[in-house]
């Protein structure tokens, strides 16, 4: 009779412990909804499930294999829109290039399949990242940036309204800084070494392409100063009154206005929205980099500074880079050159070259150059010609009086008139003083209609 009670409790512990047991295996098990017996979802809806939750945990393989069979299985479902771009995004967020390259191929198909719904914006938003998180440093290789630009171009202009416009509109600024930075590096190098042809077919097209760009205040402020030591002082004070009219609080505007005073000419008054601009932006909060971190920017494979030093406000430049706006060289020509805007419109600041003090206007655009406007090189035997009786210059577009190896009158954007002599060889070929009969052409006539853009 006693051990009868000590029986029952033990029995008690035995079935309580095993219970617990059962309950624990229970909770230790998963089972995926997607594909529990309970669940009377479609076979589609259960695949593409499954597929999404291997890849929020990282299996993105897996996930990817389930989605292409959901694609390949279900032509008809309505998944399908959701499992191509599960499957550009799965690339995307695994990151490196070969997976970059994949989700930017899987993002635009997505649009060619369907470019009308709501997540056409996104893909094409998508596109242009991965070229932003490709994008190198400004003295790097440009490809990536070059392609971002383009694809935040296109969002813009097929988008304008989504509520990703604000942040591919500042993605945009940011790619351009880097962009621009790559050229006025260059260009600066060219300054620095005293070649000042190179150095101002850099600067030219950078401050009419990119009137945003953090120091294109200092690059209208060099063109002024290659012009001025090229006794151009009529296309350089075009420059600073350039500088003085679009960057009124820029540091290099009061000494713009000291050269103005010594060439005589009138000092412009601040355009009033490039004013407004410029105060916004010293006033825009900017995340500045941490003291501790600036060394590892030499480790660092992608831009850093210059996207903190990006614009903040202003409408960046929507329309390709053309061939004429590259940076190189050897541009066509034209009769004026666009050097300038004023930030966050559309109006363009011409310079017309040949006035006295380099009168300046507003225009939306400017004519291109005609095929075949150019005059023929001028022969280095000629006689001078005659000075104008007026101001001593020679007309707009035309040679100077006295041929000049150092300067000659064409600005920025500006076929050159005058030929170039290299040592005894005219730029026709033919050597000085003799018929040119038995000489070897020179290989610059084989580019006619090629000029520089500035020709020192």
């Amino acid at each position: 009779m006693r051990r009868l009670p000590l029986l029952l409790m033990s029995a008690l512990v035995l079935v309580s412990a095993s219970q617990c047991n059962a309950q624990l295996l229970h909770k230790k098990k998963k089972v995926h909804k997607s594909t529990d017996a309970t669940n009377t979802a479609e076979p589609d809806k259960q695949l593409y499930d499954k597929a999404i939750n291997d890849i929020k945990h990282g299996r993105h393989e897996v996930g990817r294999l389930a989605l292409q069979t959901l694609i390949n299985t279900y032509p008809d479902s309505e998944f399908l829109a959701k499992a191509k771009l599960a499957i550009a995004d799965s690339y995307f967020k695994e990151g490196g290039t070969a997976n970059t390259t994949q989700a930017v191929a899987g993002y635009k198909d997505f649009i060619v399949f369907f470019p009308f719904l709501p997540e056409a914006a996104y893909a094409q938003m998508q596109v242009a990242m991965a070229n932003f998180n490709e994008m190198a440093k400004a003295d790097r290789d440009n490809t990536h940036a070059k392609l971002a630009e383009e694809e935040f171009q296109t969002f813009l202009q097929k988008y304008p309204k989504d509520p990703l416009a604000p942040n591919a509109q500042q993605r945009l600024r940011e790619v351009q800084e880097v962009l621009a930075e790559g050229q006025f590096r260059i260009a600066y190098y060219y300054y620095v070494k005293g070649d000042r042809r190179a150095s101002a077919g850099r600067l030219a097209p950078l401050v009419s392409r990119y009137p945003l760009y953090s120091k294109s205040d200092e690059a209208l402020w060099m063109l002024g100063d290659l012009f001025e030591k090229s006794e151009r002082k009529d296309v350089a004070g075009g420059y600073y009154m350039l500088l003085v009219k679009n960057y009124p609080l820029s540091k290099k505007a009061p000494l713009a206005k000291d050269k103005l005073k010594s060439f005589g000419v009138p000092i412009p008054q601040p355009d009033p929205k490039a004013l407004a601009w410029m105060t916004a932006e010293q006033n825009a909060p900017r995340q500045h980099e941490m003291l501790i971190k600036k060394p590892l920017g030499l480790i660092r494979t992608g831009p850093g500074q210059e996207l903190s030093a990006a614009a903040k406000v202003g409408k960046p430049t929507m329309t390709p880079e053309s061939e004429s706006e590259s940076g190189t060289d050897i541009l066509t020509g034209g009769n004026q050159s666009r050097i300038g805007g004023v930030p966050g419109t559309g109006i363009v600041a011409t310079i017309n070259v040949g006035g006295a003090g380099g009168t300046t206007s507003g225009a939306e655009s400017v004519a291109p150059a005609t095929e075949g406007s150019e005059e023929k090189p001028a022969d280095p035997n000629a006689p001078p010609a005659a000075e104008n009786s007026g101001s001593g210059k020679a007309a707009a577009g035309t040679a100077d009086a006295t041929p000049k190896t150092d300067a000659t009158p064409a600005a920025a954007g500006q076929t050159t008139d005058a030929a170039k002599t290299d040592g005894a060889v005219a730029q026709d070929g033919t050597q000085n003083g003799s018929s040119g009969s038995g000489k070897k052409e020179s290989t610059s006539k084989k580019k006619k209609g090629l000029r520089k853009i500035v020709p020192w």
